[in-house]
């Protein structure tokens, strides 16, 4: 008789673990709910890796091209990143989103504890006060398959836009392993 209530009892100890791993959220503030769906309960969010911006090898006048690598490392479990990232460039309430390099081909890359993954924002400097440019001050970073992002300071001058201000002469490389 003593069988069927611990058979019982571990029946549905693994019923309630199974019930709480939904492979959504992780537990985590993560900011306002943009909305967009994740389907991706694998994918690589802001809030579980570290991010640096720079050193850049700053644009020193309008024209000039400059390139702003960013280096992300996996401080949590286990996730992938399979996409883009994406930027976002915002001077006050004007905000442009950096294209992908047409060139890249985005890969999916796996990344245990630890492990480091970088791409690179390549831009043109714009001349200050040019309605042609954006007059940059923070830059938002998203990955591909999560909702949140984290901005950074942007101290690397106005980026020149193609068109206008709101289509920067900018662009973002694919993921690429980096170390070991």
């Amino acid at each position: 008789m003593r069988a069927i209530p611990i058979t019982v009892t571990a029946l549905a100890a693994a019923l309630l673990l199974t019930a709480c791993d939904s492979g959504g959220s992780d537990g985590k503030a993560t900011g306002a709910d943009t909305g967009s769906k994740n389907t991706d309960s694998t994918a690589c969010r802001i809030g579980e890796v570290g991010l640096q911006v720079g050193p850049a090898n700053a644009a020193p006048a309008a024209g000039d091209t400059g390139n702003v690598p960013v280096t992300l490392t996996n401080q949590g479990a286990q996730c992938t990143l399979d996409g883009f990232p994406g930027l976002t460039l915002a001077a006050g309430s004007s905000t442009a989103t950096v294209p992908a390099d047409e060139a890249g081909q985005a890969q999916k890359l796996t990344l245990a504890k630890g492990d480091t993954a970088s791409f690179t924002l390549t831009y043109v400097r714009g001349k200050a006060g040019d309605a042609k440019s954006l007059a940059a001050t923070s830059l938002k970073i998203a990955l591909p398959g999560a909702s949140d992002a984290q901005s950074f300071a942007w101290s690397y001058g106005p980026v020149q836009g193609k068109s206008d201000a709101a289509h920067p002469d900018a662009s973002v490389t694919a993921f690429q392993q980096a170390g070991d």
